[in-house]
């Protein structure tokens, strides 16, 4: 196994680490990723997971916050007037990139029936990141921010709802969950609850 000694390789063998972590879920299941499968992957010495990240369940974090939806989100949000079709945006992009990511379908379900450390860093990670995203939303719309963080929790927890569901069930309320024309039913239900928030308090 290699082992890196100069600090300008430090980068490249840390994504190196953090792309086989995801090789490793995708082959055996998240249950299933250890020291050894992943630094066997990466070809480096598993002595480098400790090193450059602490612990296996920190290098895992690490990897699951760069595919992770809303904590990868960069908040640069635009001016009131183009706020509602940000938004619309935004939960369209969340659909595709759940609908397209088999992984995060799998840690959607290994969150419902696991509790770990891994799990409670990555939800803290991800409440915070929405926390700064809903309070921005908050302050350019001016909307009370209790009332935005109800409307993102019902959006955004039925879009994640929804596509870990239609892996295996094919309609939802005469909605068919793996089509095309289906998810773009859903789309466009999500554009009518923001168009509905953002135009009563704008009146």
């Amino acid at each position: 196994m290699e082992i890196i000694n100069n600090e300008k390789d430090r980068e490249y063998t840390k994504q190196k680490l953090i792309t086989a972590v995801g090789v490793v879920i995708n082959r055996d299941g998240f249950e299933k990723v250890g020291v050894n499968a992943v630094a066997n992957e990466a070809k480096v010495s598993k002595v480098l997971i400790y090193r450059y990240f602490g612990s296996l369940d920190d290098l895992i974090i690490d990897y699951l916050s760069q595919n992770d939806f809303w904590i990868s989100f960069s908040i640069d949000l635009p001016k009131d007037d183009n706020l509602k079709e940000f938004l619309k945006k935004l939960f369209r992009e969340q659909i595709f990139q759940l609908r397209s990511s088999k992984l995060m379908g799998r840690l959607h379900r290994w969150e419902l029936s696991a509790n770990n450390s891994v799990i409670e860093k990555l939800r803290l990670r991800r409440e915070s990141k929405g926390i700064t995203l809903i309070t921005v939303v908050s302050q350019l719309a001016q909307y009370p921010q209790e009332d935005v963080a109800a409307l993102a929790t019902i959006l955004s927890a039925s879009i994640t709802y929804l596509t870990m569901l239609c892996e295996h069930c094919p309609m939802y309320n005469g909605i068919d969950l793996q089509s095309e024309k289906g998810w773009s039913q859903i789309a466009k239900g999500v554009d009518l609850l923001i168009d509905a928030w953002y135009d009563s308090h704008k009146k």
